[in-house]
């Protein structure tokens, strides 16, 4: 099975590494144009010179309305379509796991903001060209959190990637008149970036251990695994999968 993507433009948020970067380096080696951004604009410039030549980046805060509004205004300007995106940014801010009355107001919001409003804000965007289009993919990348208990114990993060899930859910059945799917991938336990490297080393040998027992195929993922995911929900043969959500966890 060969899945290409000439002559399509394909937006990824969150690629200044991890998930992000090998998504967009995938897409770009099957032929799309891919638009990327991320806050970070260092990681953002070396995911681009990675991809190549048809790859544009910006730094864009995709919790800002009027931001995103703006970056894919710019991308469907200059491409004339927009064909997929993938709502890959997210994560905990740097946040670490405290007793439910000591989180603050702006720690809860900042987490809910990037992981799942975001994602509204982006889909909100590129409605009207794939709904002009008659087709279009949405891939919205979640968290085995969503479905479960955060390992990270953090509140907001379990509470944004599960409505985020939601929201996946919903836009499946309100898009699909118009040919746009709407799918939801939820990963186990990567190694992409530097919180959950972090994340890693703060487990411990023990702890490294027992995450691992946990998972069917006893290897952590990766991102590439990730990225081929996310290829497959993109691509003409997922074209009658919808509202989905795809668990990438090697098996828990």
């Amino acid at each position: 099975m060969e899945i290409g993507f000439e002559g399509q433009t394909v937006l990824v948020t969150g690629a200044a590494h991890g998930f992000g970067r090998a998504i967009a380096g995938a897409f770009g080696a099957r032929g799309a144009t891919v638009f990327v951004c991320d806050l970070e604009a260092d990681g953002l410039t070396e995911t681009v010179n990675l991809v190549g030549d048809n790859c544009h980046g910006a730094v864009v805060d995709v919790s800002d309305r009027k931001a995103v509004g703006q970056w894919v205004g710019a991308a469907a300007s200059m491409t004339g379509r927009i064909d997929v995106l993938v709502n890959n940014a997210g994560g905990v801010l740097g946040q670490v796991g405290q007793p439910l009355e000591q989180v603050a107001t702006e720690e809860w919001q900042a987490i809910l903001a990037v992981n799942q409003t975001a994602s509204f804000w982006t889909s909100q965007a590129v409605a009207p060209h794939m709904k002009e289009a008659g087709r279009g993919r949405i891939v919205n990348i979640s968290s085995g959190a969503g479905l479960g208990v955060s390992k990270t114990g953090i509140q907001a993060y379990a509470s944004a990637k599960a409505g985020q899930i939601g929201l996946t859910r919903q836009l499946a059945h309100e898009l699909g008149p118009w040919g746009i799917t709407v799918n939801n991938i939820a990963p186990g336990f990567v190694r992409s970036n530097p919180n959950t490297e972090r994340q890693w080393d703060a487990y411990g040998q023990a702890g490294q251990e027992d995450l691992l027992s946990e998972i069917a195929l006893r290897r952590l993922g990766t991102p590439a695994d990730i990225a081929h995911s996310v290829l497959v929900l993109s691509s003409e043969y997922a074209s009658w999968i919808t509202g989905a959500v795809l668990q990438v966890d090697g098996g828990k």
